[in-house]
């Protein structure tokens, strides 16, 4: 009988293609894809350590597996990515029912280390080395989607911001030489996608030494591939969002006008305490130049409320950021301390609860700022990639190429296609519209 696993995947799209990758990798062993956990003989939790909330949701998810594990003994449970990674120990004193921790890099041996794990009765720990100077090349990779594909071009970070777990769980930045990344692009238009991301902890700082190749040159080489309709990125670092970079996305239409920027506060004294490497006025001068392009452009970005030190007039000039910036969306989070990252030091001095305020306040402020952005779009008619059906009472849902969510009526059309829509409503996260004949 064929042996089926099941894939659940907690975090950012570098985990959702991890996961592809993964799911690859099994399928090529002779193994399919279960329906759910009951009907799986390996479950792999792939797992995120950027906050903690997601940490503890594995948790939770790994002592609901523990009533399967004690049914089913013969059930491999994995725990895979940036957890496994940092805290394998952990993980196996709080889940003994684990059989495998491997942290990045490993996934394309998760086959042999379930392997080793039941032959000896023993859990297997195999975390990424940064003995390795080389991102991980994965010879098969079983896509979600047939029209839009994800595509790393480098793993890992070299900067050293003070919250941030990434480093110590991905290691340090390592490119892809550019003749692989562009041979993968042209291998994925020619398969039929559409839409390419490509994808790196802070993708703009990329670079090919070998061959002279920075990030903006690759984006434009890329946008240049026959069959490819929308080219993405996430997510840049404004300390490398350069003129090169905004003038590739004024000047080639394939690479979507929409950039995720993510700024984690308004205050130049809480950037410097997080290490972060530009001030509030450096980042503004960036946004400006954005506005400014011949092409219109938008912006979305990253908060963090409560970090350690913040007062309430260094969370005052984060609210006035989002006056000034007006982002189009924005993703915003209460500071948690992450282990072995030098935030952890600092007394976490900002209580829960003034934390959840500044949140609450700071998402009103946003959500007001989107709802009045997203009305000036009733009328237009937009481009919209098919993503499929709509969670809500529309029957159809997309994206434009600014990113902008839209669900909208109309003939049923597959996903992947292209369809132009009339805009007839908004609210503060997404836009409504009829199809045009």
């Amino acid at each position: 009988m064929t042996r089926k696993y099941l894939i659940e995947t907690f975090g950012c799209q570098m985990n959702e293609l991890d996961s592809e990758k993964i799911a690859g990798g099994l399928y090529h062993a002779g193994m399919e894809e279960a329906a759910g956990a009951e009907g799986a003989d390996v479950i792999v939790i792939n797992t995120c350590s950027v906050r903690d909330k997601a940490v503890q949701k594995v948790y939770a998810r790994l002592g609901e597996l523990r009533r399967l594990k004690r049914e089913r003994p013969g059930l491999s449970v994995c725990v895979v990515g940036c957890m496994a990674q940092l805290e394998p120990e952990r993980i196996l004193a709080r889940a003994p029912h684990v059989d495998v921790v491997a942290g990045p890099q490993q996934g394309a041996r998760l086959e042999e280390l379930i392997e080793r794990a039941s032959r000896s009765g023993k859990p297997v720990i195999a975390r990424r080395s940064d003995d390795v100077p080389e991102p991980e090349e994965a010879p098969h990779i079983r896509r979600r989607s047939s029209w839009s594909a994800w595509l790393t071009i480098s793993e890992g970070c070299s900067r050293r911001c003070a919250f941030c777990v990434v480093p110590l769980a991905r290691g340090p930045e390592r490119p892809r030489p550019s003749a692989r990344i562009l041979e993968e692009v042209r291998a994925l238009a020619a398969a039929g996608y559409v839409e390419i991301v490509l994808l790196g902890q802070t993708v703009n700082s990329y670079r090919d030494r070998e061959v002279q190749v920075g990030f903006a040159r690759l984006l434009r080489e890329a946008a240049a591939v026959p069959g490819v309709r929308r080219l993405r990125f996430t997510s840049p670092h404004p300390g490398d969002f350069t003129d090169e970079l905004l003038e590739t996305m004024v000047e080639c239409p394939v690479v979507c006008n929409h950039v995720h920027l993510p700024v984690q506060s308004g205050s130049t004294r809480i950037l410097r305490a997080m290490r972060r490497g530009y001030t509030r006025e450096s980042y503004l001068e960036i946004i400006r130049k954005i506005r400014a392009a011949a092409r219109p452009i938008a912006v979305s970005t990253d908060l963090i409320v409560g970090y350690p030190g913040e007062t309430e007039q260094d969370f005052e000039d984060t609210l006035t950021l989002l006056d000034e910036v007006q982002y189009d969306s924005a993703f915003s989070f209460k500071y948690s301390p992450r282990p072995d990252t030098a935030a952890a030091l600092l007394e976490d001095d900002v209580p829960e609860e003034e934390k959840g305020r500044r949140l609450s306040l700071l998402q009103e402020r946003q959500r007001r700022i989107q709802t009045e952005k997203n009305s000036r779009w009733v009328a237009r008619v937009v481009e919209v990639l098919v993503e499929g059906k709509a969670r809500s009472r529309m029957a159809l849902a997309g994206r434009t190429p600014d990113n902008r969510i839209v669900n909208f009526d109309g003939p049923e059309t597959p996903p992947g296609s292209f369809a132009e829509v009339e805009i007839t409503g908004f609210g503060p996260n997404s836009l409504k519209g009829v199809r045009v004949p």
